[in-house]
């Protein structure tokens, strides 16, 4: 078998060649940017995220300081629940602006 340059390779030689270009094919993709996926499209980055860390946030803030000055169980309640969301929700956030960007 001749390959594109006129060059004879023998079947060791083919299929030494055909394992280098399946291993070379994995490493690229393992070694592909994490905002990266197949082919040339990219992720569309959720545009919600930062609003609801923002919202979240200030209902937050809002539930914390009215039940302090009211005492009223039902919103502290209502805080102790949202303060954990908000937290994660803002985990998320940070954790996607920490990765580094890629240019397309």
């Amino acid at each position: 078998m001749r390959d594109d340059a006129g060059v004879r390779l023998s079947i060791r030689e083919r299929l030494v060649l055909k394992h280098i270009e399946t291993e070379m094919r994995r490493d690229r993709r393992r070694n592909r940017p994490p905002g990266k996926t197949s082919g040339t499209r990219r992720r569309r980055r959720d545009p919600w995220l930062p609003l609801a860390v923002g919202l979240l946030g200030a209902a937050s803030v809002f539930l914390a300081v009215v039940g302090a000055k009211t005492s009223d169980l039902a919103v502290l309640w209502a805080f102790t629940v949202l303060w954990p969301v908000t937290l994660l929700q803002a985990f998320r956030l940070l954790c996607r602006w920490s990765r580094p960007h890629t240019e397309p």
